[in-house]
């Protein structure tokens, strides 16, 4: 392939509901592979296997590249000049009939007529695998023959006649060469009885006719790479460079599957997580830059992405690491898009009338994923169930009986108060510490567990005062004295 030649890589999925992770990944690469090189990216809708289509998949295809940023150049919707970019209508057009029946004329291709008991007949037990290899008794039907049946309407599907001797190699960019015994290689099936291709066949022709140079998929298609090898030949067609992706598992080293809850790009979405934090995980699904940074911006992915530095070893779907890496874009995200985004996380749990905008504050930087919001703050609302134990802690040097101390000391403290805001709270309270010679968090820890209940807050005492206000903060420090009173 001369260096002058434009890079040109597709994304090819069909409408089949949620976008697998897999499949993101494979549009991710593809993406990568065209824009490092200053290429196109197109997409093409595969949606000839009429029977696995869902409605609104093609509309979750397009939601997806947009939100992702996997922005293509050529597609149903902005035609290239290649189209159209959509199989069902290629197939309209007669286009995949026209090029098989080439095949035919050539001697690569031949009809076939045999119905299903025929074909069961043909299987047979290899290595204990049953495996059904087609035996080309169709391929020596006479011309006349085969023309009456066909005249005659017979039900029949085009194959594609492969060598049964010698080897087929094929060169991967991953995987380097490798080498398939044509015995094993099926004469695959390219045009089916419904008149429809195959998905193998509307691949090949698809990929030519529109210029791919790259082939990016997973490395489930290697075993088939020989198949379509095959056919770019029988064309004189130049074959593309072929990247196969290492497969991605979960934890338990078993393919990811919908089973495991996180296998698609929108059920990541609907678990809090961040369109550019999936993206940015996805990358690294299989390939690794060489200076071990992990976060990039998709501009940064292009500029870094080298295709031949994809492992081939499988890659493990660790929903912790996408947590942390989660937490890491929360983080750095505008504080205005990130209240935007939170409200509704925190109206699951606060009726209140509360500083919303504060609150969201205190749980930017604590959170990994936004769900995490509602079990942080729910304190504010009503202080949960808890045990007087909490009390006790050994690093402040406090148990019940200090802290029940502390608190019945503080109160008049905090009766006095009138600014309830956290800067002149917590001035009055360091006054106190002072005066009565005590280290500062032997007096914050008790206060700060009988205004929350809780272990973990997003924010110290004084903080969560000004939120719930001078008459709940009374309110729940005269209960906590009490509980203490009472054990």
């Amino acid at each position: 392939m001369s260096d002058a030649k434009k890079v040109r890589t597709r994304f090819a999925p069909s409408p089949t509901g949620r976008m697998h992770v897999g499949n993101l990944r494979t549009a991710l690469y593809a993406y990568l592979i065209t824009k490092h090189e200053g290429g196109d990216f197109i997409l093409r809708i595969e949606d000839t296997d009429q029977e696995r289509y869902v409605e609104g998949a093609v509309d979750i295809i397009y939601r997806t590249m947009e939100k992702t940023g996997l922005l293509h150049d050529e597609g149903p919707d902005k035609d290239g000049g290649y189209g159209p970019y959509v199989q069902s209508e290629r197939q309209a057009q007669g286009i995949y009939l026209k090029y098989a029946k080439q095949l035919v004329d050539q001697g690569d291709a031949y009809y076939c007529f045999c119905q299903k008991e025929e074909l069961e007949s043909m299987k047979r037990v290899v290595a204990g695998k049953e495996i059904s290899i087609y035996d080309k008794r169709c391929l020596k039907l006479s011309k006349e023959e085969v023309q009456r049946r066909l005249d005659a309407g017979e039900p029949h599907v085009i194959r594609f006649n492969m060598p049964t001797e010698g080897t087929t190699t094929f060169h991967d960019v991953i995987y380097g060469d490798i080498t398939v015994n044509n015995e094993e290689l099926e004469d695959l099936i390219l045009i089916k009885s419904d008149g429809y291709p195959t998905y193998n066949f509307a691949n090949v022709v698809d990929d030519h006719l529109m210029g791919i140079t790259h082939v990016v998929r997973g490395n489930e298609y290697l075993s088939s790479s020989p198949k379509y090898n095959r056919i770019y030949e029988a064309f004189g067609w130049e074959i593309p460079t072929y990247v196969h992706c290492p497969l991605i598992t979960d934890e338990t080293h078993a393919k990811l599957s919908k089973r495991s809850g996180h296998s698609s790009y929108e059920d990541l979405l609907d678990q809090g997580f961040v369109s550019e934090a999936i993206v940015n995980y996805v990358a690294l699904l299989g390939w690794s830059p060489a200076d071990n940074n992990e976060i990039f911006s998709l501009q940064e992915l292009v500029e870094k992405f080298d295709y031949h530095h994809i492992n081939k070893s499988p890659a493990v779907f660790d929903i912790n690491k996408l947590r942390w890496m989660n937490g890491e874009y929360i983080k750095k995200m505008d504080p205005e898009v990130f209240y935007e985004k939170a409200l509704p996380y925190m109206k699951q749990v606060l009726t209140k009338d509360f500083n919303f905008k504060k609150i969201a504050g205190m749980v930017q930087t604590r959170i990994e994923t936004f769900p995490d919001i509602p079990a942080l703050i729910d304190f504010f609302e009503a202080v949960p169930e808890y045990d007087a134990s909490m009390y006790c802690h050994k690093k402040m040097k406090t148990n019940e009986e200090t802290s029940l101390t502390v608190l019945k000391e503080a109160l008049p403290v905090l009766e006095a108060q009138e600014d309830y805001t956290n800067d002149p709270l917590f001035a009055s309270l360091s006054e106190f510490v002072k005066e009565k010679g005590y280290k500062n968090g032997y007096v914050m820890w008790p206060l700060r567990t009988a205004v929350s209940g809780k272990q973990m807050t997003p924010a110290g005492a004084t903080e969560i005062m000004e939120i719930i206000g001078k008459e709940e903060t009374l309110r729940r420090v005269n209960a906590a004295i009490e509980k203490l009173e009472n054990l």
